[in-house]
């Protein structure tokens, strides 16, 4: 027969938040022991340096936390796309001044109306020539937006594996590419960037789904995380910056190649004469076959379509 012990007595579990008695650092300094103590403790209290460093937006903000703000600009988004279930992406980028139909319209009609009262203004000829431009590249708009509507559809048809819109989250094309996928109530992404001139979001990116970023960097990678495809419309510097640091990764294989394709033959062919740099033997010849262009809404969807199927893939999976 076994010997039987005696249970223990256990004590009651401590509080978690609650003692009996404060420890000795619980109160300041009392006066009758130093009448200047409490006073130099708050001063020690209020000082910058005792700031809690994730409270500390002077320390946040200055050159040593360059690194924590790297990681804070690529943690907090990927935390947030992740949750949302954003796996798969068309990235589309274009001009920020290429606005819908009716409104380019409305400048030119403007500019005008400003030369009828003097016809000799050369600056206000020049806008004119430029807004009349603009009217011509607003048909980009409405391929935008109907390209967004077409890849927003398919998403919403396979759940499991859908495909969002992502854009710049600025005016323009981008807009549009955030509008076609709004106009069928999908979730689309935008990634707004800090700069000197406040940018706003448009208002068609799923309010949960748009992103401020301080550096470009961090911007850049999480629009190409997750993109299947680059669909580029006309546009200017941060345009052809996407467009060519995409095509650079995809030259050197630093990322698995994903299809690009240029909106607007005309205009990319002036903008960006690539058969000058094979001859000039800057670029090889199958650097040329990195993109292709398109014109319609469909047209880019099917050629998409046709890039995977060849590549023996679904743009889905």
């Amino acid at each position: 027969m076994k010997k039987r012990h005696d249970r223990p007595e256990v004590p009651e579990p401590a509080k978690e938040n609650q003692r009996h008695e404060p420890l000795p650092w619980q109160q300041p300094k009392p006066v009758s022991e130093d009448p200047e103590g409490p006073a130099r403790q708050k001063r020690i209290m209020d000082s910058p340096s005792y700031r809690l460093a994730i409270e500390d937006t002077d320390f946040l903000s200055g050159y040593t936390a360059r690194g924590v703000r790297m990681q804070l600009d690529y943690m907090k988004p990927e935390r947030i796309l992740g949750v949302n279930g954003i796996e798969k992406t068309i990235v589309v980028f274009g001009g920020t001044r290429i606005v819908e139909k009716e409104t380019a319209k409305r400048k030119v009609e403007e500019l005008r109306d400003r030369l009828l009262a003097d016809g000799e203004d050369r600056e206000l000829q020049r806008r004119l020539q430029v807004a009349e431009r603009i009217l011509a590249k607003s048909r980009y708009y409405e391929v935008a937006r109907e390209f967004a509507n077409i890849v927003a559809r398919a998403g919403k048809s396979t759940r499991k594996s859908r495909l969002v819109v992502i854009t710049g989250g600025g005016p323009g094309i981008m807009e549009a590419a955030n509008r076609g996928a709004y106009d069928v109530g999908a979730p689309t992404v935008g990634l707004n960037i800090t700069l000197p001139h406040e940018q706003y979001p448009n208002p068609y990116i799923t309010p949960e789904l748009c992103f401020q970023f301080h550096y470009f960097a961090m911007r850049k990678m999480h629009f190409l995380m997750r993109a299947k495809a680059l669909v580029a419309f006309p546009g200017g510097f941060g345009t052809f910056d996407e467009l060519f640091e995409t095509l650079t990764l995809i030259q050197t294989r630093k990322i698995k190649p994903l299809p690009v394709v240029l909106v607007g033959k005309e205009f990319w062919r002036k903008a960006f004469d690539v058969d000058f740099l094979v001859d000039e033997g800057v670029i090889d010849v199958e650097d040329r076959d990195l993109f292709w262009f398109a014109e319609t809404a469909e047209e880019i969807w099917q050629g998409l379509l046709c890039w995977y199927d060849r590549n023996g893939e679904s743009i889905n999976g």
